[in-house]
């Protein structure tokens, strides 16, 4: 678990998966990851991140509001599984809505790097997000992520057209100690 001043990052527990649900698989949310999907096929991302914390110790932790336990959604670190970063460590975030623009991403997102520099013997981290959503990659840019344009690609998961298939990688080197 990791607590920062305002939030706890921590394991997922099956409790939180009909609310992470709940709160995340929304329009607004989803803009860049598909759109609001099917049951079935949350829940198989819920199941990823428990396999992952399982297997590795770490996965897109859950990320609660101390003042209140409030479920705001997930940040953490896992291995990237598609081309061009499998295999390394990537770093992602999914709040609701309502807990966009208070800076709990950026908060949650730094608490991760630095459990990842604390923890994981990788020389980067990366991150991955649609082109045009704006707000994810100006986050990676405050946490000090620098784009990788030749790691950029097309996402296998959406058609051609779409236009949330073209993604842009970004990077965070190991800070020298």
């Amino acid at each position: 678990m990791i607590e920062t001043s305002r939030l706890i990052v921590r394991p997922w527990r099956q409790a939180d998966v009909a609310e992470f649900i709940c709160v995340t698989n929304t329009p607004a949310v989803m803009e860049f990851l598909g759109g609001v999907q099917e049951l079935d096929a949350i829940q198989a991302s819920c199941a990823r991140a428990f396999a992952s914390q399982a297997r590795d110790g770490f996965c897109f932790w859950i990320v609660e509001r101390r003042a209140d336990n409030a479920l705001l959604g997930f940040c953490g670190l896992k291995f990237g599984n598609i081309a061009p970063i499998t295999g390394e460590i990537e770093i992602g975030w999914r709040l609701r809505e309502d807990a966009w623009g208070q800076g709990y991403a950026r908060e949650a997102a730094a608490a991760s790097l630095d459990w990842a520099w604390n923890n994981l013997p990788c020389e980067r981290v990366v991150a991955i997000t649609a082109r045009g959503n704006t707000r994810s990659w100006k986050l990676m840019e405050r946490l000090g992520m620098q784009r990788q344009p030749d790691l950029d690609f097309d996402h296998p998961h959406f058609p051609v057209g779409d236009p949330i298939r073209a993604h842009i990688t970004y990077a965070i080197m190991r800070p020298d100690n």
